[in-house]
C-alpha cells in the first residue's frame, strides 16, 4: 500500500465540513457510488484537506483524489488554477481524476467505470 501522510492547512477543516453539507448534485450521486468501499474495497473521503486544497473525494490508500469541475472551473483563471493545483497535488505523490459536474451528474456509470479501471491498472492490494 502506497499511502502516506499528506500534511493539510487546518484552517480547512471547517470549510471542508461546509462542502460536505453542501455538495453539488454531481458530487452528491458519485459519493452514493463511492462511499462504503463499493469501489472494489477501497476507502474514499469527500472533501478531504490536503496540503493547501481540498480535493472532492480521496482515497489515500490508492492516493488517489478525484475532482468534479462544475461551470466555476470553466474561466481562464480557474483553469489556470486548476492546472496549478494539479501539479502541487502530484508533486506531493496524488494522481487526480477530473470529470465534469455534468458527466458525474448524467454519465455516473461511465465515471465510475474509469475510476475503477484506474483502480484495477493501480492498486496492488486486488485479490
Amino acid at each position: 500500500m502506497k499511502h502516506r501522510i499528506i500534511p493539510y492547512d487546518p484552517k480547512l477543516k471547517e470549510f471542508a465540513r461546509q462542502l460536505r453539507q453542501n455538495m453539488t448534485p454531481g458530487e452528491t450521486k458519485l459519493w452514493q457510488r463511492l462511499r462504503k468501499k463499493q469501489i472494489l474495497g477501497f476507502d474514499f473521503d469527500r472533501q478531504r484537506p490536503i496540503d493547501r486544497f481540498i480535493v472532492d473525494f480521496y482515497c489515500k490508500d490508492l492516493m488517489l483524489a478525484i475532482e468534479i469541475d462544475g461551470s466555476s472551473h470553466d474561466g481562464e483563471l480557474a483553469q489556470a488554477r486548476d492546472i496549478e493545483r494539479q501539479h502541487r497535488l502530484e508533486a506531493l505523490g496524488v494522481t487526480v481524476l477530473r470529470f465534469t459536474e455534468s458527466d458525474t451528474l448524467y454519465k455516473t456509470d461511465c465515471v465510475v467505470a474509469t475510476i475503477e479501471a484506474y483502480v484495477r491498472s493501480n492498486a496492488t492490494d486486488l485479490d
